[in-house]
């Protein structure tokens, strides 16, 4: 018998899959694809486990990605229902991963399984990609699987992540683009002494802080048709013994970007620099690429989810490039068009995580309608 999406994703929540554990999942997701023709590839790198299956050699390829990976539920007494017990009470699903992103899992596997059933030759290929490590560092997780296909010279043309994108009403958001995030650790040399005689001293803190305040009001870009302007912001500042006598002999900063297409890691870095050079601190500064923005203009894909999503919601979707970073980034390295899309995101995280039961099938219908004008 075959399974429908609400069961699926209802087996998927059942799997204690904290990140980076996959806890089954994925054997689940196997269990349904191979019958459909997919070679599915097991990608495992330090305890993640990564699923690469596909369907077909020819072109375009279509991919699925995704992650049944899961946040900490927090005190479990803090939740009305057991978070690893799918249940349905008044309409909605309850469950650890019921938005993100368990259902959109199972959306995305009833979907191809209508697709194929309805269409045995159709044109391209499908694929998905699904990863175990999207939650937690997610140094093991999508970005290995993309540095294998790389190596192999294997290129997607679509791609749509099944993140809870949906704001207000199913089907309202579409994100074509994410900022990039860049981190910077900031060490300030002083010399340490006495408060009662500064002039025996050095104090970071004085020394840093009109750097920081011209970094603080600085313009970075203007954004562009897509994305707002690039933010910078101090996330930690350290300093001090924890006396009242005595002047610190360093400072740490730690800041970071959330930057657009409309600027570069190396411009931002050189002017970092610059403004750092030009009040002459001591300084070491330590960077950490968290990821890259990307970007999907207008084009076939945001064309056929849009379409799809009217289709079936009758909701004009709007594009965003809002929020944090997504596994879009490691993906746009070998697909020139990436989206994400997927249900609403009202409880993704929370204690109660839930979804209105009425979105799951028009998940799946919009994804395999997408299938449709895309593979036609």
């Amino acid at each position: 018998m075959e399974i429908s999406t609400l069961e699926l994703a209802q087996q998927l929540i059942a799997r204690h899959s904290v990140s980076p554990e996959d806890a089954g999942c994925l054997d689940l997701v196997m269990a349904q694809l191979k019958p459909l023709g997919f070679d599915c590839e097991i990608i495992a790198s330090n305890g993640t486990t990564n699923l690469w299956a596909r369907r077909g050699r020819a072109a375009p390829l279509v991919c699925f990605a995704g992650h049944t990976d899961v946040v900490p539920t927090g005190p479990v007494e803090n939740w009305g229902i057991d978070p690893f017990t799918p249940t349905i009470r008044d309409g909605v699903l309850y469950g650890r991963g019921a938005s993100d992103m368990k259902t959109s899992i199972a959306a995305f596997v009833v979907a191809i399984r209508g697709f194929v059933e309805a269409n045995p030759d159709h044109p391209g290929s499908l694929a998905v990609m699904f990863t175990s490590d999207e939650e937690g560092p997610a140094t093991d997780g999508t970005v290995r699987v993309v540095e294998a296909l790389a190596r192999r010279g294997e290129k997607l043309d679509y791609c749509i992540v099944g993140e809870p994108t949906s704001v207000k009403q199913f089907g309202d958001t579409i994100k074509n683009g994410r900022r990039g995030s860049l981190t910077g650790i900031l060490t300030v040399e002083g010399v340490q002494g006495h408060v009662a005689y500064p002039q025996m001293a050095r104090n970071p803190i004085h020394e840093v802080a009109p750097a920081i305040a011209e970094l603080a009001a600085a313009e970075w870009d203007r954004g562009n048709e897509y994305f707002p302007p690039t933010t910078w912001q101090i996330s930690n500042f350290n300093a001090g013994t924890g006396a009242n006598n005595v002047i610190p002999g360093t400072a740490r900063v730690q800041f970071n970007f959330r930057f657009s297409t409309a600027s570069t890691v190396e411009s931002l870095q050189t002017r970092v620099h610059g403004i750092l050079d030009k009040h002459d601190l001591r300084y070491d500064l330590e960077w950490r690429l968290d990821g890259r923005p990307f970007l999907t203009p207008k084009g076939d894909l945001v064309a056929a989810v849009a379409q799809a999503i009217r289709e079936v919601t009758g909701v004009d979707t709007e594009l965003s490039t809002t929020g944090g970073t997504s596994d879009g980034r490691f993906i746009a390295d070998i697909c020139p068009q990436v989206v994400e899309f997927g249900p609403t995101n009202a409880t993704i995280h929370k204690v109660n995580e839930c979804l209105p039961v009425a979105e799951v099938e028009p998940l799946r219908r919009v994804y395999q309608r997408t299938l449709e004008l895309l593979l036609r």
